[in-house]
């Protein structure tokens, strides 16, 4: 699942694929603002099949948090 969610996050944000790693700060560490996670959290609930709730979403601090996310509700 990570790997799908980091070629999801290189393609989607363009992102440099060698900083996307479970630890990564969305944040912080990749840069990624508010609308751009909100835009990425629908391209994963339509390609995971998944429903991520507002109050989930806030939750997502990290790359892992999104992976732990979509693998415990898929």
């Amino acid at each position: 699942m990570f790997d799908e969610v980091k070629d999801l996050l290189v393609s989607e944000l363009s992102l440099d694929p060698a900083d996307v790693t479970p630890d990564a700060q969305l944040v912080s560490d990749l840069g990624v603002n508010s609308i751009e996670l909100t835009d990425f959290l629908l391209i994963c609930e339509e390609k995971f099949n998944v429903k991520i709730g507002d109050d989930d979403a806030h939750g997502f601090l990290t790359v892992k948090d999104i992976v732990d996310y979509l693998e415990k509700n898929k």
